[in-house]
C-alpha cells in the first residue's frame, strides 16, 4: 500500500504512542494536516493561537506524566515562533518532536514565501539548532522513517531534550510504500548507563564516612523516576536532602530529612546545611548560578573543603563548576539503586529519627518558616504574596500540579509552598520563561485530566501568552490561572532596589504620569468566555479558587497584590552576580569585593 510521507509520519507518530498532536495549520505543512485528518481517530489535534504556546503544552505535557509530543508549524514565521519553547525545553532537558515545514527541495534560494536564503538556502532551521538536541533535514520521503526513529532516539537516550525534524513541502506529500513503517522498539535504546562500578564503590565509602552528609537533588532525578531510589537512600543514610527548582517535589517536603533549597532566592535553611556538609551527593544537578549564590564560596557550597559526588547522565556537568572528589556519569536511578545496594551491604541503618543531625534539620527548618510567617499571615488589603499561597496550599490536594513561569510568584512558591508528590510542581527553571506556566498548565491538564491543574503566574507573564484562553475554551481544558496582578515587572523593581538605590526603579511599572495603566484581566477572561473573577481582601482568596476549580472549565483568578517592597515578593538568601556601576560608590566597593571572592 502507498502512502503519502505525511501520512506515513502520522502513522509512526500513532505507533510511538502519541496521544496528541499540537500545530497551526499553514500553506507549508497542509498535506501533514490533511494526514492528521484521515487518521483523527488515533491521534487528536490541538491547535493553539501561537507557536511558541504549542512547544510550552507539549513541555507541560511532559512534564506532567513523562510522555513527549509532537508539535508542527508552518514554514517562516511559524516555525521560528517555537524557539522560545524550543529554548525552555532544552535547557530543563524535556522531550518533545518539533516538525516544521519548509521549502519545496527544488525551489531552495528563489526567495518563496517565508523562505531565508541570503546566507544559505532555506536556512532558516539552522536558527533553531543550537536549541535543540539533533535535528534533521529531510531531501526524500525514503528518509523520514529513518529520521522519526532516530528523533524518538535522540529526545529519550542520554540527557533528554527536544528534537527537529525540517519537512519540505513537496516531500511531505511525496509517496511511499507503508513497509517503509518500523516498530520503535527495534529502533530504540532499551538500557540507561549505570555508572562505573568503582566510581560507585568509591562513592558509597564516601557517603558512609560522612558526618553531615547532604543528598543534593536536581531535575535529573525526576527526569529518571528515581524519586523511591532517593528517598530510601536518604533515610538508609540519615542525611539531609534539599533540592534545586527543578529537583523540587522529587522529595517529600515534610519529610524530617528535608532541608528545602540552597541558592540565592531559597532558604536560609537549605543554605545552611550545604555550606556546611562534608561530604555532598549531587544528582542530576548543573550547579547554575542561581543555585549556587553564583558560585561566592560560603553561602550555598564550601567546595572545597566540602567533598562533591556528582552523578549525572551528561559527562558535560561533571566538574564543570565544582571539582568533583567521585564523578559518576550515569542514569541517575540506576546510580541511586547501586548505591542504596552498596550501602546496605557495608552498614545498617541509621537512627535518624532522633539523630541530633535531623534536629539541626527541624531546627533550621522552623526558623525558616517562621521568617516569612508575618507576611503569608498577613490580613492586609490588597493581600501579600505570601498570603495567597499560603491559602492556595491550605486548599489543595496533595495532587494538584502547581506551575509557575519566572519571577517574584516562581520564586517565593519555590520557598513557601510544600509539596509532597513528584511532578506536582513544575516550573520554567534553566531559561527562566515569561509566558510558559499558561500553556505548560493546558499540557499538563491535558495529560492529567482528573488532577486540578493551576498556573501561578503574574500580570506581565500571563499577558504574553493571555491569547490561550481561546485554546482552554475550545477544547475545554480546565486548568486555572491564579493571576498575581502586581501591575509590572515587579520582580525587576525589586531587584533595582536590592542591587542600586530605592530611586532605581525606572521602566518596571505598568503606569502613565504616576497612574496605574493595566488592564482588568478578570474581564479580559470573560470576553474569552472563560469564568474570571478579581479577588482584592485576603479573606475571598481561597472562596474564589475553591469556585474556580469546581467549574470543571477554563478559569481566571486575578489577586490584587501589595507591591510594597519586602511584601512584594519572597526573601533573597544569597548573593547573586548582578554588576554594579562605579557611581554608586559603597555598593559597587562592595560588589567589587563579594565578585573578588568568586573562583571559576
Amino acid at each position: 500500500m502507498t502512502l503519502s510521507a505525511s501520512e506515513l509520519l502520522v502513522e509512526m507518530l500513532i505507533r510511538e504512542g502519541l496521544e496528541y498532536a499540537i500545530g497551526i495549520p499553514g500553506h507549508g505543512n497542509l498535506p501533514l494536516v490533511d494526514a492528521l485528518r484521515r487518521r483523527r481517530d488515533q491521534i487528536t489535534v490541538i491547535m493553539p493561537r501561537h507557536e511558541q504556546a504549542a512547544v510550552h503544552m507539549a513541555d507541560g505535557y511532559y512534564r506532567a506524566i513523562g510522555k513527549p509530543l509532537a508539535v508542527y508549524t508552518s514554514i517562516g514565521a511559524g516555525a521560528s515562533n517555537t524557539i522560545i519553547g524550543l529554548a525552555t525545553a532544552y535547557v530543563d532537558s524535556i522531550p518533545l518532536l518539533l516538525l516544521i515545514g519548509d521549502t519545496h527541495t527544488y525551489m531552495r534560494g528563489v526567495g518563496v514565501l517565508q523562505e531565508v536564503e541570503r546566507q544559505r538556502w532555506s536556512d532558516l532551521y539552522r536558527a533553531m539548532e543550537p536549541v535543540v538536541k539533533r535535528s534533521w533535514h529531510i531531501d526524500q520521503a525514503r528518509q523520514l522513517p529513518r529520521a522519526v526513529s532516530q528523533a524518538f532516539n535522540a529526545m529519550h537516550s542520554g540527557r533528554p531534550g527536544p528534537t527537529l525534524i525540517t519537512l519540505p513541502m513537496d516531500v511531505q506529500a511525496q509517496s511511499i510504500e507503508e513497509d517503509a513503517l518500523v516498530d520503535p522498539l527495534l529502533r530504540r535504546a532499551h538500557d540507561r548507563p549505570a555508572g562505573d562500578p568503582n566510581a560507585l564503590s568509591n562513592a558509597a565509602d564516601l557517603l558512609l564516612s560522612a558526618k553531615r552528609l547532604v543528598i543534593v537533588c536536581g531535575g535529573g532525578v525526576i527526569l529518571s523516576r528515581a524519586e523511591q531510589a532517593l528517598r530510601a537512600l536518604a533515610e538508609h543514610l540519615g542525611c539531609a536532602v534539599v533540592s534545586t527548582m527543578q529537583g523540587k517535589s522529587a522529595f517529600p517536603e515534610d519529610h524530617p530529612l528535608y532541608a528545602w533549597h540552597m541558592g540565592t532566592n531559597a532558604t536560609s535553611c537549605g543554605n545552611h546545611m550545604t555550606r556546611s556538609a562534608d561530604v555532598l551527593l549531587a544528582v542530576g544537578v548543573r550547579f547554575a548560578d542561581k543555585a549556587t549564590c553564583s558560585y561566592k564560596p560560603g553561602e550555598a557550597f564550601s567546595i572545597p573543603p566540602s567533598k562533591l559526588i556528582h552523578i549525572d547522565i551528561d559527562p558535560a556537568e561533571i566538574g564543570k563548576n565544582y571539582p568533583v572528589t567521585v564523578g559518576v556519569v550515569a542514569d541517575a536511578k540506576s546510580a541511586l539503586l547501586a548505591l542504596l545496594a552498596l550501602v546496605q551491604q557495608r552498614s545498617a541503618p541509621r537512627d535518624w529519627r532522633s539523630a541530633a543531625y535531623t534536629q539541626e534539620i527541624a531546627a533550621q527548618v522552623s526558623a525558616w518558616k517562621a521568617s516569612y510567617h508575618r507576611q503569608s499571615e498577613s490580613e492586609g488589603a490588597p493581600p501579600t504574596m505570601g498570603r495567597v499561597l499560603r491559602d492556595l496550599r491550605a486548599l489543595l490536594p496533595e495532587d494538584a500540579l502547581v506551575l509557575t513561569s519566572s519571577g517574584n510568584i516562581q520564586a517565593q512558591a519555590y520557598q513557601e509552598m510544600a509539596f509532597t508528590r513528584s511532578r506536582t510542581y513544575l516550573s520554567a527553571g534553566g531559561f527562566s520563561t515569561m509566558g510558559w506556566a499558561y500553556p505548560a498548565a493546558l499540557g499538563a491538564k491535558l495529560a492529567l485530566a482528573d488532577r486540578p491543574v493551576l498556573a501561578l503566574v503574574g500580570d506581565g507573564d500571563f499577558l504574553m501568552t493571555i491569547q490561550e484562553l481561546a485554546t482552554a475554551v475550545q477544547y475545554n481544558i480546565a486548568a486555572v490561572a491564579v493571576v498575581f496582578n502586581n501591575q509590572g515587572w515587579q520582580a525587576i523593581r525589586d531587584l533595582q532596589q536590592i542591587a542600586f538605590t530605592d530611586e532605581a526603579n525606572y521602566g518596571t511599572m505598568f503606569e502613565r504620569d504616576g497612574h496605574p495603566v493595566t488592564p482588568n484581566i478578570a474581564q479580559i477572561a470573560q470576553g474569552f468566555g472563560v469564568h474570571g473573577v478579581r479577588v482584592e481582601q485576603p479573606q475571598d482568596i481561597a472562596p474564589a479558587v475553591q469556585k474556580a476549580l469546581a467549574l470543571g472549565a477554563p478559569a481566571v483568578v486575578e489577586v490584587m497584590i501589595d507591591m510594597t517592597h519586602g511584601a512584594s515578593g519572597g526573601q533573597g538568601t544569597g548573593w547573586w552576580d548582578v554588576p554594579v556601576p562605579g557611581y554608586l560608590g559603597k555598593k559597587h566597593a562592595d560588589y567589587l569585593k563579594a565578585l573578588a571572592e568568586v573562583k571559576l
